[in-house]
């Protein structure tokens, strides 16, 4: 907590707005990897072949959905 308390003087925070921004930077650079484990399964999924309807019909159904 001594730590962490003379990093936020530092910076001239106080201790609280010091660990928000250090979690936000954390947050910021595990997104970054994400995209790499999205695209992943992203291409497995895009070996298999399921059956869809038209554009009309996937859009008919998303707006029935949000009127739900």
């Amino acid at each position: 907590m001594d730590e962490i308390s003379r990093l936020a003087r530092r910076e001239r925070l106080t201790v609280g707005d010091w660990v928000r921004r250090v979690l936000r930077q954390a947050s910021v650079q595990q997104h970054v990897r994400e995209p790499q484990l999205k695209l992943k399964a992203v291409r497995r999924a895009a070996k298999y072949s399921f059956p869809a309807g038209g554009i009309e019909q996937m859009l008919a159904e998303i707006g029935r959905g949000y009127q739900k």
